[in-house]
């Protein structure tokens, strides 16, 4: 049971790594440290790896069985699709300072919700470890 706390850990620090990247990029923009082009495909380069390991997280959840961890990432999942089917996942180059604060509200709200899942999954895996130590 450790190793799923500690795979999922794993997975919420890379998407955490991922998600603060795209912010990096986002301020780098808005201060004028790089241009719009090499802003948005750094952070199309990383778009769709997020969304595979933020699926892979939930489908981990959901397969070994923790159903209030999977309730918890299933709306991000869900999210993250329709944002693909309306084809919104990628940015504009040419609408990337229209967009800007859209994009980094987006991705702190994606921090907030994954730091979340971290301290939750932290928890458990502790209390798992203590708990076959009994």
């Amino acid at each position: 049971m450790v190793f799923v706390w500690l795979a999922a850990f794993f997975l919420v620090v890379t998407l955490i790594v991922l998600v603060i990247f795209q912010l990096m990029c986002l301020a780098d923009l808005e201060f004028d440290y790089i241009n719009q082009f090499d802003s948005s495909s750094r952070i199309n380069k990383v778009v769709m790896p997020e969304f595979i390991v933020q699926a892979l997280l939930s489908a981990l959840f959901l397969l070994t069985g923790h159903w209030a961890m999977f309730l918890i990432s299933a709306p991000m999942v869900y999210y993250n699709y329709t944002l693909y089917q309306r084809r919104q996942h990628l940015v504009d180059v040419t609408e990337i300072f229209n967009h800007l604060s859209r994009e980094k509200k987006r991705r702190l709200f994606k921090i907030a919700a994954l730091t979340i899942l971290l301290f939750l999954s932290l928890f458990w895996m502790i209390w798992s470890v203590l708990e076959e130590e009994e």
